[in-house]
C-alpha cells in the first residue's frame, strides 16, 4: 500500500473523529460550558455547517498544487480542533467547531483526486476506499476511545486527540505525498459545467438517499438497542464497536467490488437491499442477536454505498472534480441531518423508537433506482 493513502486515511480518522465523537461525549461538553443538550447540539451543526461552507471553497484553491492543498487542510483540522480543546467557553466552542468542519468536505474532495492519482490502474476504488477506510476506523475505534477518555479526564481531551492526529496526517502528509500538479484550470465557470450532466445528480441523489435509509435509524441506535433491544448502557462500546466494523468491512468490501464491476452497480445493488434489511432491522428489534447481525450488515451498507460514488463522481465532474469530490460530502451531511430530523418525527408521533427503520425503505429505493439509471445511461458504456 502506498504510504501517501495512508497519509490520507490518517487525516479522515481525524475527521471521523471530530464528527462522530460529538454525539458520545455531548452532556460532558454540555455541563463543561455551562449550557443545555439543547444548545450543546448546536455544536454538532455548527460542523455541519462549516463542511457546507468549506466544500464550495476549494474553487478558490483549484490552483494550488494537489500536495499544498491538502497540507493545508489537515492544517486546519489541527488548528480547529487545538482551538475547540482550548475553548473557554459556549461561543468559542460553536466558532471552533465551525472552522473544524471547514476542511472536511474539502479533504474527501481533492483527497479523491489524489486517490486517482496514486493508484494503480483499475484500482482507483480500492484507493479511495483506503482513504475513507480512516473514517471507518474512526468509528470503530476512535470515537470509542474519545468517549472513554472524556469520561475518565475531560471533554477536552477527545479534541486534544484529534488535534494530534491532525498534526500527524500533516506530518506524514508532508513526508509521504509526492508532489502532484494542480489540475488543468478551466476557470470560475468551467468548475460548474459538469452539473449540466444528469451523471454527477445521479451520484449526489444516490448517497443522498442511499445514505439516509441507513442514518434515520442509525441515529437512533442507542435509544433503540438500550429501550428496545434492552442492551445495557455499558453495553453499547462494544455495540458501536460492531456498527464501525460494518463500516470497516462494507468500505473494504464495496471498494474491491467496484473496481472489479461497476461502482454504480455495486452501489446500487447495495441500496437495494437496504430495502429488505431496514424493515428487518424493525421486526427484530426486540431480538438481540438478530438486531447486531442486522446492524452490522445495514452499517456496511452505510459506507458501502458512500465510497464508491466518492471515487465515481471524480470520473463524471471534469474540469470540476474537486468541487464535485466535495459535494460527495455537501449531499452526505445533508441526508445526514434530514434523515434524524424525519427519524425523530417518527418517534415523536407515536409509531415507536424502531420506527425510523421503517423511514428509511423509500428512501433506499429511491436510492437505488437512481443509481440504476446512473448504471444503465451513463456508467455502463464507460465502464
Amino acid at each position: 500500500m502506498k504510504r501517501g493513502l495512508v497519509a490520507l486515511a490518517i487525516g479522515t480518522f481525524a475527521l471521523g473523529i471530530a464528527e462522530f465523537g460529538m454525539m458520545g461525549i455531548l452532556g460532558d461538553v454540555a455541563d463543561g460550558v455551562g449550557v443545555s443538550i439543547t444548545e450543546a447540539g448546536h455544536l454538532i451543526s455548527a460542523y455541519s455547517l462549516g463542511v457546507a461552507i468549506g466544500a464550495p471553497l476549494l474553487i478558490a484553491l483549484r490552483r494550488m498544487s494537489l500536495k499544498t492543498l491538502m497540507l493545508l487542510l489537515s492544517a486546519v483540522i489541527f488548528v480547529g480542533n487545538l482551538a475547540a480543546s482550548l475553548s473557554p467557553g459556549y461561543y468559542m466552542l460553536l466558532c471552533a467547531r465551525f472552522i473544524s468542519g471547514l476542511p472536511h468536505g474539502a479533504f474527501f474532495g481533492a483527497g479523491a483526486i489524489v486517490c486517482s492519482r496514486l493508484a494503480a490502474k483499475g484500482q482507483g476504488a480500492q484507493a479511495v476506499a483506503v482513504m475513507v477506510g480512516g473514517m471507518t476506523v474512526a468509528n470503530l475505534v476512535g470515537v470509542p476511545m474519545a468517549t472513554f477518555f472524556s469520561n475518565l479526564f475531560n471533554w477536552r481531551v477527545a479534541f486534544m486527540g484529534v488535534a494530534a492526529v491532525g498534526l500527524t496526517a500533516y506530518v506524514c502528509l508532508r513526508m509521504w505525498l509526492p508532489y502532484l500538479a494542480p489540475l488543468p484550470d478551466s476557470g470560475l465557470k468551467g468548475q460548474f459545467r459538469f452539473l449540466r450532466n444528469p451523471a454527477p445528480w445521479l451520484i449526489y441523489g444516490g448517497v443522498f438517499f442511499g445514505q439516509a435509509s441507513v442514518y434515520c435509524w442509525f441515529s437512533y441506535v442507542d435509544p433503540i438497542m438500550t429501550q428496545v433491544t434492552h442492551f445495557s448502557a455499558a453495553s453499547m462500546t462494544w455495540v458501536m464497536v460492531i456498527a464501525g466494523a460494518g463500516m470497516v468491512c462494507g468500505n473494504a468490501l464495496a471498494g474491491k467490488l467496484a473496481d472489479r464491476y461497476s461502482a454504480s452497480m455495486v452501489t446500487g445493488l447495495i441500496a437495494a437491499a437496504l430495502v429488505v434489511i431496514m424493515p428487518a432491522l424493525y421486526f427484530c428489534a426486540p431480538f438481540k442477536v438478530p438486531s447486531l447481525v442486522l446492524m452490522f450488515v445495514a452499517t456496511a451498507g452505510l459506507f458501502g454505498v458512500g465510497g464508491p460514488l466518492q471515487y465515481l463522481i471524480v470520473r463524471f465532474a471534469k474540469g470540476g472534480e474537486m468541487l464535485g469530490g466535495a459535494g460527495i460530502q455537501i449531499a452526505f451531511n445533508v441526508s445526514n441531518a434530514m434523515s434524524a430530523a424525519l427519524g425523530g418525527l417518527a418517534i415523536h408521533e407515536g409509531f415507536g423508537l424502531a420506527s425510523p427503520a421503517l423511514i428509511g425503505v423509500p428512501f433506499a429505493a429511491v436510492g437505488a433506482v437512481m443509481l440504476f439509471i446512473l448504471y444503465r445511461n451513463h456508467d455502463r458504456v464507460r465502464s
